[in-house]
Order: structure tokens, then sequence, then C-alpha cells
């Protein structure tokens, strides 16, 4: 399906705030798109993934990232950029910071999605009406009306419900590796470092479609869409208010021949 019509129908259904994002996995520079931004060689600075997707939705950048650009360790683990070494898998590290148990962490660790570690060298993120290149997953940020129409328009081609997993941060894994992994749609609670550093707003989560399942989700949209499921959500409105008796007494008043 043409990303251009993906984009639209995200655009007329669901109307996101901030830019779907297109995500492409590559196994070399050379499929890195010739505009796009690299956050050391261009910016000057190391960033987290979720940065990167922020820079892309919000202001429209073209970007891609390899292993040299990676400021959390995460993010490159779950995208096979650096090895799961043992320290890490064993909870050594106190990463995740807010878990205060080594077996916890370790249990954790062990269960971070991971790609194959060294079988891609870069990620490219893109807006995604400026995407020049097939995405391996779509990612729409959104308020829980928007999210639910996206779970509506999904579940609409398949009568399976959404089944994700959350661990309060770690958003990339969710929104990159899981669905590349499972090729199923997810529903991301996004926290941590997406909120933090990516400045991800209080009412914002995502929702992440893996190119197999993308026209599937359009033609739910468009399904739903006619059946009377709609974003911004249609309101009750005909019904007859009750109004405080003093109201009643006026309009009766006003209504009277003199």
């Amino acid at each position: 399906m043409e990303l251009q019509n993906i984009n639209e129908a995200l655009n007329s259904y669901i109307r996101p705030q901030t830019f779907p994002v297109a995500v492409r996995m590559v196994g070399s520079t050379s499929e890195i798109p010739e505009k796009a931004r690299m956050p050391k060689r261009d910016l000057g600075v190391t960033m987290p993934v979720c940065q990167c997707i922020a820079l892309a939705r919000r202001l429209g950048w073209l970007m891609a990232m390899g292993e040299e650009d990676m400021l959390c360790p995460l993010g490159a683990l779950t995208l096979g950029f650096v090895p799961a070494k043992d320290k890490f898998l064993d909870g050594s590290f106190e990463e995740p910071f807010w878990i205060k148990s080594q077996d916890i962490r370790a249990k954790m660790n062990q269960n971070l999605p991971r790609l194959e570690y060294d079988k891609y060298t870069h990620i490219v993120i893109a807006p995604l009406h400026r995407a020049g290149f097939e995405p391996d997953v779509i990612i729409v940020y959104g308020n829980p009306a928007q999210i639910s129409r996206l779970i509506q328009s999904a579940v609409c081609a398949t009568g399976e419900p959404i089944v994700s997993s959350s661990g309060g941060g770690f958003a990339c894994g969710s929104e990159i590796t899981v669905p590349i992994q499972t090729g199923q749609c997810q529903v991301i609670m996004v926290g941590g470092g997406d909120r933090a550093i990516a400045q991800t707003q209080d009412h914002e989560a995502a929702f992440a479609v893996p190119a197999s399942k993308v026209e599937a989700l359009v033609q739910g949209l468009e399904e739903t869409h006619k059946s009377g499921m709609r974003y911004p959500t249609p309101s009750f409105l005909m019904y007859q208010a009750q109004f405080p008796p003093a109201f009643g007494e006026l309009m009766d008043y006003l209504r009277q021949s003199d």
C-alpha cells in the first residue's frame, strides 16, 4: 500500500497531533537516505532512540542512528547494535536504576526484546509523509481515544484483541523490536526516558503496526468509520436537558400573551 495513502488515512481518521513515524532497520550505510541527519555526525550529540523518534514526529526530521549515536544502552541492546553481555543479563549493573533488586533486574533484562546482534547497522526514522523507504514498522502517538480507534481497526480484520506487554519503560523495544519479531500490532504505555527525555506528554501513548498489518489496519479504519466509530468520538446530544425550575417558570412567563 502506498505510504501516502496510509498517511492520509491516519490523518483523516485518527488526526494525530504529531506525525506518524516510519521505521526501517538497515544492514549497511548505503541504505541510509542521503538527507538523513545522524545525531553524532550532524548534531554533535548522542541520544536515545525515543528522542530520535520525537525529532521525526514533532519536527518532521529524517533521522538515522547507528551504534555510535546511541546514548541509551537499552535502545542499543534492543536493536541488536551491541551484544547482551553477562553482567547486563545477571542484573549486575543498576539498570533499570529504579529496580533495586538484582534478581528482578536480571529478570527484566533477560526479557528485554532484542533483535539479532549485528544483523543491522542502523535504524532509519522518518515522518511517514517524508519516508522514501518501505518501513518495517509505523508508530503513531496519540491520546487514549485515538489509540482506541487504532485498536478497533486492527481488531476489525481478525476479531482478535491486541495483546501487548509493558515494563513502564524501554518503549523503543515495544515499538520496534516486538512488532518486527512477532508481526503483531502493539499498544505501548510509554514511560521512563520517553517522557523524561523525548518529552512525550502525559496524555500520550503509542501504537505500533508492522508492515505486514498496515493494509488491514487502514481497511479497518475505513470500515469502522463507516460503521460509526469515529475520532473525535461523537457525543450523544439528542436529549432534553434538565434546568432549574426557575428557567421553566421564566420560559412560561415569556411565552404568555400579554
